[in-house]
């Protein structure tokens, strides 16, 4: 082979070389740029997701902060219901003590009397009464017919001819003598009578005594 036929196939060799090497750096590019578009594309996409997600995140964090808020302000208002509550009820229990001491000292001159007919007492309630005590319990008790201060049937319907009779309240206008009546009327419990009809007489308590006193 000659000198010249050698170099001309060195310089095609070269000439095919740069020409693949071209090719090749284009083909690279070209893949790089396919590469560096799909991983920007992918990117995109994950930071889309990432910041709606972030947004979710931030929004839960602002609802769970109110919320928190909410909790801190119901509490606090929930302690402050309690406390005005247990004021109330204080108060409540204080009123009803009061109101209990004043029902109990109105009755305090008061007794009850349980069994007389309806009626027996006329049109003058508070003379009959007076006169029933002094002749059941006797001068031993009472020396004479004992002043009241009034005399009526409790405030239930007027019953029927075979129903119960409603009790008596009677007031007395002295508490020694009302208490005389008590005590004898304790002492001759079961024995007392008026015109062959079973009376009894009772303090005119309160419920709330009642109770207590059975407790």
């Amino acid at each position: 082979m000659s000198k010249s036929t050698k170099r001309d196939r060195e310089r095609e060799e070269a000439a095919n070389i740069r020409a693949f090497t071209a090719v090749l750096t284009d083909k690279l590019a070209e893949t790089k740029a396919e590469l560096l578009a799909e991983i920007k594309d992918t990117y995109s996409k994950y930071e889309t997701k990432l910041n709606a997600v972030q947004a979710t995140v931030d929004d839960h964090t602002t609802r769970i902060t109110g919320l928190e808020r909410t909790a801190d302000v119901t509490s606090t208002d929930v302690t402050d219901i309690q406390a005005k509550l247990s004021d109330l009820v204080a108060d409540n229990a204080k009123l009803k003590a009061k109101v209990l001491d004043l029902e109990g000292s109105s009755r305090r001159n008061n007794i009850r009397i349980v069994g007389l007919s309806e009626d027996v007492e006329g049109v003058k309630p508070t003379a009959f009464f007076s006169q029933l005590l002094f002749e059941v319990l006797g001068a031993d008790t009472l020396p004479s017919p004992p002043r009241l201060d009034r005399a009526h049937r409790t405030l239930a319907a007027k019953p029927g001819p075979q129903g119960q009779p409603r009790a008596v309240v009677i007031c007395f206008h002295h508490f020694k003598t009302r208490e005389l009546v008590v005590r004898a009327s304790r002492k001759l419990r079961g024995k007392l009578k008026y015109k062959d009809s079973a009376i009894h007489i009772f303090e005119d308590c309160i419920l709330e005594v009642l109770e207590q006193r059975t407790r």
